[in-house]
This record gives C-alpha cells, sequence and structure tokens, in this order.
C-alpha cells in the first residue's frame, strides 16, 4: 500500500512511518520544512516539500492532492498539528485513496479545548470547569479556585500559565482566544488510543516523569487504569469515532480521571506500541503480536538532555536527571535506521534556525507553521495549479 503522512519531523511520525514500512508498505511524507527527521530515513521512500498551511491553506491541500495523484496513494495519514487542515481533503479523496482518522468538522471540535470539555460535560464524563478567558464566569472561576490559563487552540504546552487563587489576569490575557480552567491536583496520566467506529482498539498510558516546560520529554508506560480506560471507551463510543485520539487527564486520589484536553492525532505514546501491531492498526491488517513494546520507558534524549544541562547548578538533580538520560532508550535512535539520529541537529535546521535568529522557542519553532488556530474554513480549490516534478518541492 502506498502510504502519505503529512508531517516528518517529528519522532511520532518517524515512528509511524518505521512502522508501516517494515510491515511492507511504502512511506512518502510530506512537509512544509525543507529538511526534517523523517528525510534521511531508509523506510521512507519519497519526501515533498509543501506550502505551509498557516501560509496558505488553499496552496497546502493542493499540494497534497498532487502528491495523492502522483504517487498513487491509497491512505492519507495526518500526524500531528497540520490534522486539522489535512483533514479537510477527507470529502474530496476519490477511491481507492482514503484518509485515516475523523473528517474536519470533528477534529476542530475535539480540538478547541473549550469546546472538548463542553462535549465531555454533555456525554456526562468529568472535566474541569471550563469558561473563555473574555467570560464573567472566568474571572468568578480565577476568583475562588487555582486555575489554568491557556488558548483554546494551543499545543506543546504554548502559552499555558498555572495560577493560583485570586491572581489577576495580565494585560491582553482575557481575551476569547483564551480559557480558564479550574485546576485539578493528581497524577497527570496521558493516553494515546486507535479506535475504529467507536471501539477502542488499543489503549496505550503512560505518565512523564521529567518535563521540558509542561511537555513530558521521559515517560512510562501505565499498565492498566480502568476508570481511566472506561472513560476513553464511553468517549469514543458517544462520539462514533475513528482515527488516532489521545488524551490528558488529572486523577486525584478518589480515582476520578478528569480530562483537561483531547489532541485528535498522534502523540508520543505511539512509541510505546509494538511496531507490527501499529501497523495492523492503522491499515486494517490482522494484530496477533502483543499490543506493546516490552520497553516501558523512552525518553527524547535531546530534550532530556536539555533539562539535565539545566540543573548543573544543582548537582544531586543534574546527576539524577543524568542518570535517567543515559539508561532510557531514545524514541529515534534504532541501529536498523540509524540517521535519523545521528544527523538530527542538521535535519532539524528548520527549527533550531528561528530560535537562533527571532528568539523563538523550540517548542513554537516546530508548530507555528502548521498550528490551527480557529482559522475561517476554506475549501481546497478545484483545480491543480501546480506541477511536482521532483521530490523534493510543492509550490
Amino acid at each position: 500500500m502506498n502510504i502519505l503522512l503529512t508531517l516528518g519531523r517529528l519522532a511520532k511520525g518517524l515512528e509511524l512511518a518505521r512502522s508501516l514500512s517494515e510491515a511492507g508498505h511504502r512511506v512518502v511524507v510530506a512537509d512544509p520544512f525543507s529538511l526534517h527527521l523523517s528525510k534521511p530515513s531508509r523506510r521512507v521512500a519519497r519526501t515533498y516539500r509543501v506550502t505551509a498551511p498557516k501560509q496558505d491553506a488553499d496552496q497546502y491541500l493542493e499540494d497534497l492532492r498532487q502528491i495523492i495523484e502522483n504517487e498513487a496513494i491509497e491512505l492519507v495519514i495526518p500526524v500531528s498539528e497540520e490534522a486539522l487542515y489535512a483533514s479537510r481533503l477527507g470529502s474530496f479523496l476519490e477511491a481507492p485513496t482514503r484518509m485515516f482518522g475523523p473528517q474536519f468538522e470533528q477534529m476542530e471540535r475535539l480540538h478547541s479545548k473549550l469546546e472538548f470539555t463542553r462535549l465531555c460535560k454533555s456525554i456526562g464524563l468529568p472535566a474541569p470547569e471550563t469558561y473563555s478567558a473574555s467570560s464573567p464566569d472566568a474571572r468568578r472561576l480565577a476568583d475562588r479556585n487555582d486555575y489554568v490559563l491557556k488558548p483554546i487552540h494551543g499545543c506543546s504546552g504554548i502559552g499555558v500559565h498555572l495560577r493560583s487563587l485570586g491572581d489577576p489576569f495580565q494585560t491582553g490575557e482575557a481575551q476569547a482566544q483564551n480559557l480558564v480552567q479550574q485546576r485539578v491536583y493528581g497524577r497527570q496520566i496521558s493516553s494515546f488510543s486507535i479506535v475504529k467506529n467507536g471501539q477502542v482498539q488499543v489503549t496505550a498510558l503512560y505518565e512523564g516523569d521529567i518535563y521540558l516546560g509542561t511537555v513530558s520529554v521521559r515517560f512510562n508506560r501505565v499498565e492498566t487504569m480502568p476508570a481511566v480506560e472506561h472513560w476513553i471507551a464511553r468517549f469514543a463510543e458517544a462520539e462514533a469515532y475513528s482515527g488516532f485520539i489521545s488524551f490528558d487527564f488529572i486523577v486525584p486520589p478518589d480515582g476520578t480521571p478528569f480530562a483537561i484536553e483531547c489532541n485528535p492525532r498522534l502523540t508520543s505514546g505511539v512509541h510505546l506500541l509494538d511496531r507490527r501491531a501499529l501497523a495492523g492498526f492503522v491499515t486494517g491488517g490482522r494484530v496477533d503480536t502483543p499490543h506493546f513494546k516490552r520497553a516501558r520507558t523512552f525518553q527524547d534524549a535531546h530534550s532530556t538532555l536539555t533539562v539535565a544541562v539545566g540543573a548543573i547548578t544543582r548537582p544531586l538533580t543534574y546527576l539524577k536527571t543524568m542518570g535517567k538520560v543515559l539508561t532510557t532508550r531514545d524514541v529515534v535512535f534504532d541501529w536498523r535506521d540509524p540517521l535519523p539520529f545521528f544527523l538530527m541537529t542538521p535535519m532539524s535546521w528548520d527549527t533550531i534556525r528561528p530560535g537562533l535568529f527571532e528568539g523563538v522557542s523550540l517548542a513554537e519553532a516546530v508548530t507555528r507553521d502548521i498550528l490551527w488556530t480557529g482559522n475561517p474554513s476554506v475549501e481546497p480549490r478545484q483545480s491543480v495549479e501546480v506541477s511536482l516534478d521532483g521530490a523534493e518541492h510543492a509550490r
């Protein structure tokens, strides 16, 4: 099967590419960056550079359509934040090509952290009180609870602020694009599931123990949490969902899981799944292998090393963190496909450059050209205006 992944810069996309290729499929990758993590991978047959969807959503869709035609693509799989844009292709694809994942309307609803919590309440599933930051309810919540202020459409912990009861909003924070959410205390549990027609095929639960900002960069698989798994199953069934879906939960001591946000896409939990099983679940093949890898703990080594170096003035913390860095399996390193790991720095130049010359954080540099922020919806053009002669650029 010829399969198109719509992003190549992230480790989770490389994991998926490796899984599908090892299962015998031909993997093509599209990315707005000219250099990216998946580019040197032996598991990727061809890469294309496409228009950044944040720059021109119409042209981005046309670039993808041209790749689909050129490469006889049968399955399109959105990977990360670009999924909101890519999902709009779903209703325009013709057999035998199909889209993996939900249609745009459902994905947009789930991607909105405000709409998601309202949806949880309507289903009868626990979620924290959440209001638009511009509403009087948000100010009342901030006056009686510790709270979190964050963008309604956001990712990678960008713009997340943890506040104490009574802390005032700063200038410009009480805007419609932000939300205020009741802060719940407990274990931070993340999930990654593959769902088909409302039925959960597999769920990986994991818990971070090293964080870069608010993002976990070293994480451990959690064996089982029935209350969390029941929550996910009820949600998937109520939404009649199909595709990748991930949740972040806070689980207080009483065991009640509170979902704080939904990511209708791949997350780091994909690294926990056995590659043969992952490929089978995605392509509809037979899955008769263990669902999970033997290893239970994984890390993004470059990020955990950054955290360790940042603690160098605190010797005990530094040594403890370095001990974890040196003994934990990296999500990118693979002896059978070594170049992405060893070439990670030059292949990440499009991410590194904004940090060096524009003062942009790494998290923002990775996502700013693909992040959906509630823009007006657009329709793809009906005529193809571009020609892709080579494997490197689509404009």
